[in-house]
């Protein structure tokens, strides 16, 4: 059964055995607006939780993209290059990259649904 983890930079990793998922929340791309581009690393590179490994860009501004853990990029969503707009549509389902976590234990420092609805209310504040 899969779960998912947001960190405090909205980004998402859904969990599925020691594959995730990662994309950003629906209240990031709210908050960014129309999607125009996806800029994601290439298979086979390794990522770093807490480091930058792509951005995404609206029509209001660009957004760095921070891996919520580590691991190795086993696939891109490629629909994302012709059709960034797909973030928007559902952002939870278009995921932006797929990845081999190597470090399980970095979940722990992630925020479970309820906790991140908490977070994004709080910042509203």
């Amino acid at each position: 059964m899969s779960k998912t983890y947001y960190s405090k930079s909205h980004e998402y990793v859904t969990v599925d055995g020691t594959t995730g998922f990662i994309g950003i929340s629906d209240y990031a791309q709210n908050a960014l607006g129309n999607v125009v581009y996806v800029d994601m690393p290439e298979q086979g590179d390794d990522i770093e939780a807490g480091e930058e490994f792509g951005a995404v860009e609206s029509v209001k501004a660009a957004s760095d993209l921070f891996a919520p853990v580590s691991g190795a990029v086993l696939d891109i969503n490629e629909q994302l290059i012709d059709n960034p707009r797909l973030i928007n549509e559902d952002a939870m389902a278009n995921w932006i990259i797929k990845i081999e976590i190597t470090d399980p234990s970095q979940l722990d420092d992630l925020m479970d649904e309820e906790e991140y609805k908490a977070f994004c209310e709080s910042e509203h504040k």
